[in-house]
């Protein structure tokens, strides 16, 4: 019997080759080079990587709707090239495109689903929690990007499964859509699911993710946690430069010359949003804090950050490793 502590997967030296190709003389592509990773329960692990990385690949073998080629993979205690039914009950599955047939309605095709699953989640707290009643009677093919991405997601979570695949869970969601999906899946993550998010918005991941893994080129290039990321990119080499970005709100069109020294980057990123870049110091900001005050200006909002998850990435991706054209 698996223990509660026990990783819900792990993926160990994954490779994936596909071909022959004609084009390449008759050799196999490696798509997926050598990938590791270790997610558990009540954790959110983010898999990034650019279009090409490999990233759908290797969540594809890990669901067992690829075969590897090689390395080493257990889903909840199983090797999912081999297992049956009773692992793939346990196991939920968001896909990007849906994969909803297009002429069904969105209550009926759930309940259907509910019917295939021993101890289904309540159709009706899922249409509710996910607000699918307002569109309920529209066809598949009919509903906006948004409206598909949460009734893929109450198609996922209708079994009740101890893991999810998350992929690009936020893909066509307007804001108050994606702020009702996230309190979902953190609300899931703390009933103690494990949940595999797949995603290329590093906001998505800074905000859901609990531990990152950064792959390119089919290969594990950084992971960590997002704190551990943002101190060191990944790497024990790299160490904090100094430099980091004030981000404010406040009215647009605010001149700011002559109010910080011209080693300090201050521009306006779009209407009434500013940031202000370089190596801050306590002077910079009273110095900003006094123009404030001389101009009766008060932001809505202010953050500071030393760097960002997107920073990170691109410090770390594609440096060294090519991305594969025909890589996922």
């Amino acid at each position: 019997m698996r223990s509660p502590n026990s990783p819900v997967l792990a993926i160990d030296g994954l490779i994936k080759d596909v071909g022959p190709l004609a084009a390449m003389d008759g050799k196999m592509l490696r798509v997926v080079s050598d990938v590791s990773l270790t997610a558990y329960p009540g954790q959110v692990t983010a898999l990034l990587g650019t279009n090409g990385a490999g990233k759908t690949t290797t969540i594809e073998c890990a669901q067992g709707l690829q075969q590897r080629s090689g390395g080493q993979i257990s889903l909840l205690g199983a090797d999912p090239a081999t297992a049956g039914a009773a692992l793939r009950s346990r196991v939920g599955v968001m896909l990007q495109d849906g994969g909803l047939p297009p002429s069904a309605r969105p209550i009926p095709l759930l309940k259907h689903i509910a019917g295939m699953y021993r101890d289904p989640l309540p159709v009706a707290g899922l249409v509710e929690r996910l607000g699918i009643e307002s569109f309920s009677r529209t066809t598949v093919r009919r509903l906006s990007g948004g409206q598909k991405q949460r009734l893929a997601l109450a198609a996922a979570l209708i079994g009740n499964p101890e893991v999810l695949f998350l992929d690009e869970p936020s893909a066509g969601l307007d804001p108050q859509s994606r702020q009702l999906v996230f309190d979902y899946i953190a609300e899931l993550r703390d009933a103690g699911k494990g949940i595999i998010l797949t995603t290329h918005l590093m906001d998505d991941a800074q905000r859901l993710a609990d531990y990152v893994y950064i792959i390119d080129g089919g290969r594990n290039v950084a992971e960590g946690t997002v704190s551990e990321l943002l101190q060191h990119g990944g790497s024990a080499k790299t160490h904090d430069d100094g430099i980091r970005t004030l981000y404010f709100e406040a009215l647009p069109g605010i001149a700011f010359d002559g109010v910080l020294p011209d080693v300090i980057d201050v521009r306006e990123t779009r209407a009434g949003s500013y940031s202000a870049t370089g190596h801050l110091t306590p002077a910079h900001l009273s110095a900003l804090a006094s123009f404030w005050e001389s101009k009766d200006i008060m932001p809505v909002s202010m953050s500071l950050q030393a760097r960002s998850l997107e920073d990170v990435f691109l410090d770390v991706s594609a440096k060294e490793i090519p991305a594969k054209d025909d890589a996922r």
